[in-house]
């Protein structure tokens, strides 16, 4: 019986053997397509081919692609667990064709991989084809042998593709297998279409029209195939089962996770189990392709994935954290096909963790609170939406998390109220995804792209080019000319300037024609056309002219050595903290560089200076910085890193810099830092000149941030401490190298003097309670000592009342402190008269008279504060009144 990885390779090479290029399978956020939130089918990568906004050197290819529908338009994920076939992560296999051939091989390609490759028994097979195309019912009569009564005509959108409302579309044809009579259901189309009988296996497209927005449909002069078969469907089949949980692959997934909670894998509690294992798959794919948890977004998305399993892992009786454990099964079963999984196990398995232990210390609470507003229903009813939106505020439980644990009750959540409750707080979080916004002025940009092509960038070998004004564009509309004064964006067929990308800004610099001087700002890429934003300085710009462009070389050698020591800067985060650690981000501009990566803790102050040595040593080895262009897979093989979740063609820049014997990496097993990277880099390491780190921060969950200095910038900052620590030396009259000593020196004496003079100021006012300070007065038969007192501190006035107490054997003493310009108060009361006389009375008593409120403390010790000492008598008095009763 064949296993899930054979079944993958066993239609990979067949379509390999039929003339396709096996492509890779994109990452699970689409770089494409703006409008997706995660990539949905097998023909998200080639949408651009189909569009004819790319090409490619192949007109055939075939995939296995990675597919998360998890939210938005596309959302499998109340389903998981409780039926069959649905999933959150799922592989799309298929098989596509751009304008090469079309329904007469496609249907034989299909045909002869089921019956032949696959051997599943033809008798079981039936099809459905589009009302109208008789074309394919024909195909399917004459080459697969089929009857009319196998041939099921289907005259809904079920059997219509379109990629939207205008563009490509086609028809569809789909291969249904029968699991027999003993199972419930009916063919498709019939009333009973949604029983488990008769189950759809592969969907082939043919993409052979365009749809207008006046209604036309005309024929595209290129037709094309685009198929999709689920994996875990047609594996189900292949072992003998209808049901996607019965594969090896996912009772592998689900033992792992009986094994870790120590639960029967198939008795009563299999659901538990399989959304364990299908949510597992999911979560450490997104993490691998850079997908963090958060609270907005993608990574709103893991995060309501991760906890849905968290939670049945907790029903299942799981005490500690459970998901990073079962991460080395899901590398064993799918890290052959997929390395991401185990170049990434470490940081999938730390952000499980993580992730878990921080939703266990809320599960409890939001579960007994979901339990009492549950107590509180009517047998049945459903949980009202405050409820469970207070359940979302408060313990970070997503509305489908609360329905999934009401589900096991029979009771569902009044959705309507809680949107009302979530948009009465926080209008802007009623949507988890609003898109990338990347496409919203780019119409123009694709214009432009089809009429003259990409832009061709020279930037790499020199910042000095001609080129010539294809388009100027305005307020997203496209003009003839620009006169001085005037901002526009300007495309031409070439440039040195090149576009921000990969971290790196865009550049600047000046552009010139025969009547024209315009300063280039910035530099953006879309629709692969390089957008120059510039203002017209001199003259006035036309299309069509000539351009001399000079790119500002001294801002771009910044950028260069900033990008360079990002690289250094890389591996040796690597090197010192572990393989997990990848790039999560990174700036690199002219005057600094900013650099996120995947880790756990704050960075040590011996971790920081080790990496900045490490990365100074390299730029001081002064060796050369290599640039080859090769396959993505020949730059894996030399050991390059790759940033996960980025897409790359067919060709890749690979950067390689730094010697260190036995690293691994290289044709030669010594290169230091080897990266597939598209953006501009210095000669030689020395180039940069000197690398300061400044300091490691948290920049999100999981990833921390370092920011930094090189060359001339690293110089300056270096100079400027130089500076300071030089005019403190010279403050101190000490040699720079002796300031530490110093300085302990000085604050040993600083806090040896602060001490002494609070002591001496005490004697002091001690002292002026002698022959010229006034007496204790006796009110009511309780001895009083007040007085102003000078030079003493507010903390150390009860230090006083309690020298004065001691002084007076019985009695009530209130002292008033000028404390920088305002009021402080102290009263206390010795023991014997505290039962019948509150300290904290006399202070309330004295501190409105100097502009304050309050006060307060003990009986036999009370402070409190006012605006200034001018009305000391008047506090005096006011305290007086309160012994006199």
């Amino acid at each position: 019986m064949p296993g899930l990885n054979d079944i993958r390779s066993t239609f990979l090479n067949y379509f390999d053997k039929n003339g396709h290029e096996v492509v890779d399978s994109s990452p699970l956020v689409p770089r494409n397509d703006p409008t997706l939130m995660f990539t949905n089918a097998g023909m998200v990568q080639f949408k651009n081919l189909f569009t004819g906004v790319e090409t490619r050197d192949y007109q055939r290819a075939t995939t296995s692609q990675k597919c998360v529908r998890a939210g938005g338009k596309h959302n499998d994920l109340d389903n998981v667990g409780y039926t069959a076939r649905h999933h959150t992560f799922f592989e799309m296999l298929g098989n596509f064709s751009f304008g090469d051939y079309f329904k007469e091989d496609a249907i034989p390609f299909a045909w002869d991989l089921i019956t032949k490759e696959f051997g599943i028994n033809k008798d079981k097979l039936l099809v459905t084809v589009y009302h109208d195309d008789d074309e394919a019912a024909n195909i399917w009569k004459k080459y697969a042998g089929l009857s009319d009564d196998r041939i099921i005509r289907i005259a809904t959108s079920d059997n219509f593709w379109s990629m939207g409302p205008t563009g490509p579309c086609g028809p569809c044809t789909e291969i249904f297998y029968d699991h027999g009579e003993h199972i419930w259901g009916g063919p498709p189309g019939s009333p009973d279409e949604d029983g488990d009988r008769f189950i759809e296996i592969w969907n082939l497209v043919f993409m052979q029209y365009e749809q207008f927005e006046d209604g036309r449909r005309e024929n595209l002069p290129k037709p094309s195939i685009d198929t999709g078969m689920g994996l875990e469907r047609i594996g189900a089949l292949m072992q003998g089962s209808h049901d996607n949980y019965d594969t090896d692959l996912f009772k592998a997934l689900i033992e792992a996770s009986a094994h870790a909670t120590s639960v029967d894998p198939y008795g009563d509690k299999n659901v538990h189990h399989r959304v364990i294992a299908d949510h597992l798959r999911s979560t450490s794919f997104l993490i691998a392709d850079g997908v963090m948890p958060s609270n907005e977004g993608r990574g709103y998305v893991l995060r309501r994935i991760m906890r849905r399993a968290m939670r049945h892992a907790h029903i299942l009786g799981a005490k500690d954290p459970v998901m990073h454990r079962l991460v080395p099964e899901l590398v064993a079963q799918m890290g052959q096909a997929f390395p991401e999984l185990s170049h990434g196990q470490t940081m999938i398995e730390e952000t499980l963790l993580n992730e878990e232990t921080r939703f266990r210390q809320t599960l409890d609470r939001g579960l007994t609170l979901l339990d009492a507003e549950v107590s509180k229903l009517p047998e049945g009813a459903d949980l009202p939406g405050e409820a469970a939106f207070k359940l979302y505020d408060t313990f970070g439980f997503p509305l489908d998390l609360t329905q999934d644990a009401l589900r096991e009750q029979g009771r569902g959540a009044d959705v309507d109220g809680f949107n009302a409750a979530m948009e009465e707080q926080k209008a802007k979080a009623r949507a988890a995804w609003s898109g990338s916004g990347d496409a919203a002025d780019s119409t123009v940009w694709f214009d432009i792209a089809d009429k003259h092509g990409v832009t061709e960038f020279l930037g790499y070998d020199t910042e000095i080019a001609e080129g010539q004004v294809l388009a100027l564009v305005s307020g997203g509309k496209a003009q003839d000319k620009a006169a001085k004064g005037d901002e526009i964006q300007i495309a031409l067929n070439q440039t040195p300037f090149y576009a921000e990308s990969g971290g790196q800004v865009g550049d600047s610099g000046v552009l010139q024609t025969e009547t024209s001087k315009v300063e280039i700002t910035d530099t953006r890429k879309t629709a692969g056309v390089f957008v120059h934003s510039a203002k017209v300085t001199e003259g006035s710009i036309e299309t069509g002219q000539g351009a001399e462009l000079k790119v500002d070389h001294t801002r771009r050698t910044q950028i260069r050595a900033n990008h360079s020591a990002t690289h250094l800067l890389h591996e040796a985060l690597r090197v010192h903290l572990g393989d997990h650690v990848a790039q999560r981000g990174s700036l690199n501009a002219d005057d600094r560089l900013r650099f996120d990566f995947s880790h756990n803790a704050a960075m040590s102050d011996a971790e920081i200076k080790q990496v900045e040595q490490d990365v100074n040593a390299f730029i001081r080895q002064n060796t050369p910085v290599e640039t080859r262009i090769m396959t993505p897979d020949d730059a894996r093989a030399l050991g390059a890193q790759a940033l996960f979740g980025e897409k790359y063609g067919d060709e890749v820049r690979v950067v390689s810099m730094g010697r260190e014997s036995g690293s691994g990496k290289g044709n030669d097993g010594d290169t230091y830092s080897l990266e597939l990277c598209g953006g501009t880099h210095v000669h030689q390491t020395g180039d940069i000149g000197m690398f300061v780190c400044l300091g490691d921060s948290a920049s999100s969950s999981g990833v921390r941030r370092i920011e930094a200095l090189t060359s001339q910038a690293a110089f300056d900052y270096l100079a400027a401490q130089d500076a300071r620590i030089k005019d403190i030396a010279g403050n101190l009259k000490a040699r720079p190298e002796e300031l530490s000593d110093r300085v302990k020196a000085l604050m040993a004496e600083r806090k040896s003097l602060t001490s002494e003079v609070a002591d001496l100021r005490k004697q002091l006012a001690m002292a002026g309670s002698g022959d010229s300070a006034p007496e204790a007065e006796s009110i009511n038969g309780i001895k009083f000592f007040a007085q102003v007192v000078e030079g003493v501190s507010p903390r150390d006035l009860p230090s006083l009342i309690d020298e004065h107490k001691s002084r007076l054997g019985s009695g009530a003493v209130l002292l008033i402190a000028d404390a920088g310009g305002k009021a402080a108060v102290a009263a206390g009361v010795t023991d014997d008269l505290k039962g019948d006389l509150s300290a904290v009375d006399l202070v309330r008593a004295a501190v409105p008279e100097l502009g304050g409120k309050g006060g307060g403390g003990r009986p036999d010790m009370a402070q409190g504060g006012g605006k200034s000492v001018e009305n000391a008598d008047a506090a005096i008095a006011a305290a007086k009144s309160v012994l006199e009763g």
